[in-house]
């Protein structure tokens, strides 16, 4: 009985290869889907979070004093900063997405002031875009219609920062959408997520979430904060 020859053991090896790298696309795919549903949980917390300081202090939280330093920046009742990092110390909300960024945040400086605290007559100053089916920027909220947004640089992490303070990778000049994400204090793009450099806006795999005005006065009400 005679051994395989080196050509019959090299097409073993080329078929186990091919089989191996057609099962690892889809398992990476799978890895890759269930950090994005984690990091919309975090989020969805950071909401929460955010949310409830409001209904116990009358005012959404400053952004965090540093990269390193969860706490929320303020002195005198207002806000050092109106965008930067979630304060995940005074929210006790997690404060990195699923690939180890932390989340950038943004509030309109008339939901964060402690005094006068926001009322329905309050001004919000951010607007969310989004890409249309023609690829144009659109509105996807009203104008300076958002209170906050909590985001993710995404998996690339392009614009973010790691949660030692480093900054990571700028985004390429065609990744306009998420260069904006990660420069602008009050306009922000969400769209779907697409890795075609190519695509108008760019490559994207930011993952952005928001509170709106109505929600919190709905929730500010429910509380007695709200008359």
């Amino acid at each position: 009985m005679k051994g395989f020859t080196l050509v019959e053991i090299a097409i073993v090896l080329a078929i186990l290869a091919l089989l191996l790298g057609g099962m690892l696309v889809p398992i990476s795919a799978q890895i890759d889907q269930q950090k994005i549903m984690e990091t919309e949980k975090s989020i969805e917390l950071a909401k929460e979070a955010l949310t409830g300081f409001a209904m116990v202090k009358g005012y959404l939280p400053c952004p965090a004093v540093s990269a390193t330093d969860g706490n929320e920046d303020r002195s005198s009742g207002n806000c050092n900063k109106r965008v930067g990092f979630l304060p995940w110390v005074t929210l006790a909300s997690p404060r990195q997405d699923a690939w180890g960024h932390l989340f950038r945040y943004s509030v309109s400086p008339a939901f964060s002031m402690a005094t006068p605290t926001f009322s329905f007559s309050s001004s919000a100053d951010i607007t969310i875009w989004t890409r249309n089916a023609a690829g144009v920027l659109a509105r996807l909220s009203n104008d300076n219609g958002i209170a906050a947004v909590v985001l993710s640089h995404g998996k690339d992490g392009y614009g973010g920062t790691s949660i030692s303070g480093a900054a990571l990778v700028s985004p390429p000049a065609a990744n306009v959408d998420e260069t904006a994400n990660a420069v602008n204090a009050n306009l922000f793009v969400s769209r779907t997520q697409v890795t075609d450099p190519t695509t108008s806006g760019g490559a994207f795999d930011d993952i952005v979430d928001w509170i709106s005005p109505f929600t919190l006065f709905d929730r500010m009400v429910a509380a007695g904060r709200l008359p």
